[in-house]
């Protein structure tokens, strides 16, 4: 009697896949919690410095939400940076330096971004310092692409850093109306592309918006991964790094037992 083979059912195809990630987390505790407190798996960009960023960086990750280091880069309409900034007048030391303590200073981080960097990140050279450090540690880029001649992204790929490139800001007028019309071209995006990545900020308006339709989404058909789950869907599922490979980075401001 000829033996019965199973045929080997098909694999199932991925459904459309947004990432968001929220940018310059640190300065509204209130509205953080908020975001950290969602079910969905957001990632969070965190400003260097800023007054609620270690508090809620450890909250936010214990609410397994994915940390980022939002790095403030100078712009083209000279607004201010604050802490932990970087400038084209910087030589290679004085950047690296200033990169890698504002790594140190974000817990749980896995990945960079660019706080704004219109000027900065199409400067090739500045951004050959910046990925040249970004590539000792295991963290991934991604290009928010403040302005079409970024060449940021391209740096980063150039040094073997994952790297991925926002496709829809969210938010950058704050009303309803706005942040639905983004939020649907995201999703269209994703349903063309398979996957798109979002940002937004911790606006109330966006807040708001994401509480209430974010668990809209199963019922579209549309998941929402981390910035690394979305990367690991893109590449077959395979690891960022191997074992070892990077030198990890060490948390600044760690306090000594016995001291306040």
């Amino acid at each position: 009697m000829p033996t019965l083979v199973a045929a080997e059912p098909a694999k199932q195809a991925l459904p459309p896949t947004i990432a968001i990630i929220i940018d310059d987390m640190g300065h509204s505790l209130h509205e953080g919690k908020r975001l950290a407190n969602l079910d969905q798996p957001l990632t969070l960009a965190f400003l260097p410095y800023r007054r609620h960023t270690d508090t809620l960086a450890r909250f936010a990750y214990r609410k397994n939400k994915e940390i980022m280091l939002h790095a403030p880069m100078a712009n083209t309409r000279n607004f201010g940076l604050g802490p932990g900034g970087l400038t084209p007048d910087m030589d290679e030391l004085s950047m690296a330096m200033t990169l890698r303590r504002a790594l140190r200073s974000i817990p749980h981080v896995q990945g960079v971004n660019n706080h704004m960097g219109s000027l900065l990140t199409q400067q090739l050279q500045p951004m050959d310092w910046v990925m040249k450090e970004l590539f000792r540690y295991p963290v991934y880029f991604v290009d928010s692409r403040t302005i079409a001649a970024s060449v940021a992204g391209d740096v980063a790929a150039a040094y073997r850093i994952p790297t991925l490139n926002r496709d829809v800001f969210l938010d950058h007028e704050q009303t309803e109306e706005f942040v639905d019309r983004q939020f649907k071209l995201l999703i269209q995006r994703a349903r063309e592309n398979g996957s798109a990545i979002g940002i937004g900020h911790p606006h109330k308006v966006t807040v708001d918006y994401l509480e209430k339709h974010l668990p809209e989404l199963d019922a579209q058909g549309i998941a929402i991964a981390t910035v690394s789950g979305l990367w690991a869907m893109r590449n077959s599922n395979q690891k960022m790094f191997a074992e070892g490979e990077k030198q990890a980075i060490r948390p600044a401001f760690a306090r000594k037992k016995g001291v306040r």
